[in-house]
């Protein structure tokens, strides 16, 4: 036979009920922060503006002196071609080369 008690007389049964009631409220509170909030109570003054998709390119230059945008522009340029040469090499080493 198994010697153990079946009832509440144990004191593992309140430890038990606890661990349960601790799970089922860490489940229903991860459920509950998983849910979209609804966007009709958003305050629009906290929210970021979107720079996704700005007008025009020359959005982006508006407050850089000319000589800064100037710089910009051909530091990207050469950014450019720099990085077109390393791609030309590593393909030239990697599948052109016998």
């Amino acid at each position: 036979m198994i010697n153990q008690t079946v009832g509440p007389g144990d004191t593992g049964d309140i430890l038990y009920f606890m661990r349960v009631l601790l799970f089922i409220a860490f489940l229903s509170m991860g459920y509950t922060l998983g849910q979209p909030k609804p966007t009709s109570n958003k305050n629009p003054a906290l929210l970021l503006p979107d720079n996704a998709n700005p007008d025009s390119p020359e959005q982006e230059w508006t407050g850089l002196p000319p000589w800064q945008k100037k710089a910009s522009e051909q530091a990207v340029k050469r950014y450019a071609a720099a990085q077109e040469k390393k791609w030309r090499r590593w393909n030239e080493a990697m599948f052109e080369r016998s």
